[in-house]
């Protein structure tokens, strides 16, 4: 196997962590010894052993004898400090490995390049960049994170071909596959928190929780954008079994008594600035960040979709297309309210990936800086 397999390998290692480890990076590790694996492992969840621990304990019980001067193949590049766990450098340092491989460097600028420095003045070879992208793309979410202190959001879109959501009486169930759906959830698992408006909330009273036959999930927390705090309070956000809590973000003024009643039952209240009779979601973002919410995935309705695309806080677009055809223009728009009056305008996906689901195809890109135009989208 080449350095790229053995990279590979890695990164489908750190894969198996996503959705378990915030706030903490996935990642993966592999070590190798005269052309075979001797150890494997992958950060399981936030405060516990690192890739890079785990492998080598595994290659320790496997082929104790092996570890002098093999090598290490690591996606993220391995931590320099002490936090809740010792560097893993000094682990590596310690195993008597020889090579190190690293596919990206710590996004973190105050700590980028420290541990591979570490690892050079020890005497070890370390090589850096392999599957740089690949591995970038996987810890998205957290390289966005620590470099811009705001979450990493994600919107995600389901509609027919042309472009409905629902019929005019709001029927949607269900545009979009099983195997579709699944990956909805898959989604949700993957997000620290998922996001919808109060009219998504009173039209199909969701329960928001992540929930894939055969795996143990991660729920996210739920996150209400209810101006004036219209939410029912036996709704399922509200009463349902969760370890994630459910936030219901308000403009002021809202009825002390019935926030007092929310929060008895379980739920979060929290306010935030209102512009043009629509919450400020740039300012809810800086409150989520707050709150530790590293990543959020939007799922609700055409006018929050709007808002998230014009308030330029969407990183990334997964948009399912189902090959369904409302035929008519009375049914419930992807995105509602007025867009840009020219084509140069518009908002343009980059970095765009397709990817088949039963009879659907998932369109996803990312919405760069430079694409975020300014536009009313209300």
């Amino acid at each position: 196997m080449t350095d790229s397999e053995y990279m590979a390998r890695a990164l489908a290692l750190a894969a198996q962590g996503k959705g378990y480890t915030s706030p903490n990076p996935c990642v993966g590790a592999v070590v190798v010894k005269d052309g075979q694996i001797i150890g494997q492992g992958f950060h399981p969840k936030a405060g516990g052993p690192h890739a890079e621990v785990v492998a080598i304990d595994d290659a320790a019980v496997r082929a104790p004898e092996k570890l002098a001067n093999a090598t290490i193949y690591v996606t993220l590049e391995p931590c320099n400090h002490f936090g809740k766990t010792p560097p893993c450098t000094h682990k590596i340092l310690n195993a008597g490995i020889g090579r190190v491989v690293v596919a990206c460097k710590d996004p973190n600028p105050d700590v980028a390049g420290g541990g591979i420095e570490f690892l050079r003045e020890k005497g070890l070879e370390v090589v850096s960049g392999l599957m740089e992208q690949e591995a970038l793309t996987l810890i998205e979410d957290f390289v966005w994170n620590t470099q811009n202190k705001t979450p990493f959001v994600t919107l995600k879109c389901a509609a027919t071909l042309d472009g409905y959501i629902a019929t005019r009486t709001g029927d949607s169930q269900w545009i979009t596959s099983v195997a579709s759906r699944k990956f909805g959830h898959e989604l949700r698992h993957q997000n620290d928190a998922i996001l919808i408006g109060s009219g998504t909330l009173h039209a199909d009273n969701p329960s928001l929780t992540a929930r894939i036959e055969g795996k143990q999930t991660r729920d996210p927390a739920r996150i209400i954008l209810d101006t004036r705090l219209t939410i029912k309070e036996d709704a399922k956000t509200v009463v349902q079994k969760s370890s994630a809590p459910t936030i219901i973000v308000t403009g002021p003024d809202c009825d002390p008594g019935k926030i007092r009643r929310l929060k008895d039952r379980g739920a979060q209240v929290l306010e935030c600035r209102v512009s043009e009779n629509l919450l400020d979601l740039n300012d809810l973002m800086i409150k989520l960040r707050k709150l530790s919410v590293t990543s959020l995935l939007i799922e609700g309705g055409g006018r929050v979709a709007a808002s998230a695309l014009v308030a330029g806080i969407v990183n990334k677009v997964c948009y399912f297309l189902a090959p369904k055809i409302m035929g008519g223009n009375d049914g419930i728009p992807v995105f509602k309210g007025s867009g840009p009056e020219k084509i140069k305008d518009v908002f343009e996906l980059a970095r765009v990936s397709t990817r088949k689901f039963g009879s659907d195809i998932l369109v996803t890109g990312y919405i760069e800086p430079r694409n975020r135009p300014v536009g009313n989208g209300r």
